[in-house]
């Protein structure tokens, strides 16, 4: 699925000093800090569906780790080398639940894509102090995206980690008109609509969609079947030939048949 070299991946990952040695006393290392979490609406929104839509997308691998606004710390002993992305994506680890995640206790992986949904009050830290961090670090691919379209021009941009410096990715533009950047880290296209992000896989041309989102699309396919089941069969196709056209069993064809 990477382009990217996985060689060049653990290089990065084994050359960086991520770790300290070890010490006397407990560090303690904060799962949050305290305060309520207050983002728009927007921000928000696109945080859920990041996080979501890419947990998804990759559930069938366990070997990739997917988060967001969740505390990651980059060197043992240092509590304050600590950042907070928006949405995070690590290749090469466990795939499971945690708190905060500590680079130094995931064998040094660290993301190899980052999003971070800007707002007012992230701005300045998204445009200067983060892409410093996740340069040091070794993020390979770096996303910002404005939602309201106020704080970023263009309102969705990325860069790709070269040669120690972070190169803007260049944009495309779809037939419609949509502008997408492609993600090689991740394999997806980010696709700009009508100012709304969304993930898609360019394999199938369809968008990510989020656990509601995925839902809703099952269920509408679900009634879709069964609402043809009875067009079907009053054309005069055998329960046998309707069951096996759309993947339903015989006994619930001929429960509609009968009007059950």
């Amino acid at each position: 699925m990477l382009s990217l070299s996985q060689a060049s991946i653990e290089s990065r990952d084994a050359s960086m000093n991520l770790s300290t040695p070890p010490l006397d006393f407990e560090i303690i290392y904060p799962d949050g800090d305290g305060q309520p979490m207050t983002e728009s609406d927007p921000t928000r929104d696109y945080l859920i569906y990041g996080v979501e839509a890419l947990n998804i997308y990759f559930q069938h691998r366990p070997d990739v780790y997917v988060s967001g606004n969740l505390f990651l710390y980059y060197k043992q002993g240092v509590p304050d080398a600590v950042v907070s992305p928006d949405v995070f994506v690590v290749f090469g680890v466990e795939k499971k639940k945690r708190r905060s995640y500590k680079v130094w206790e995931e064998g040094g992986k660290v993301p190899s894509f980052v999003l971070e949904v800007t707002s007012k009050t992230t701005q300045e830290k998204d445009e200067t102090e983060k892409p410093r961090k996740y340069r040091d670090l070794g993020v390979l691919e770096y996303f910002q995206y404005d939602p309201t379209g106020d704080y970023l021009q263009p309102p969705l941009k990325g860069s790709r980690l070269i040669d120690g410096v972070y190169q803007p990715i260049l944009s495309n533009y779809q037939p419609d008109g949509t502008v997408s950047f492609y993600s090689e880290v991740l394999g997806l296209e980010l696709r700009l609509i009508d100012g709304d992000l969304r993930f898609y896989n360019p394999q199938t041309g369809k968008p990510l969609l989020t656990y509601a989102e995925t839902e809703r699309a099952r269920q509408q396919a679900e009634q879709a079947r069964r609402d043809a089941a009875p067009r079907l069969l009053s054309m005069g196709l055998s329960a046998e030939q309707v069951a096996e056209a759309l993947g339903l069993s015989v006994e619930e064809v001929e429960g509609m048949r009968s009007g059950e």
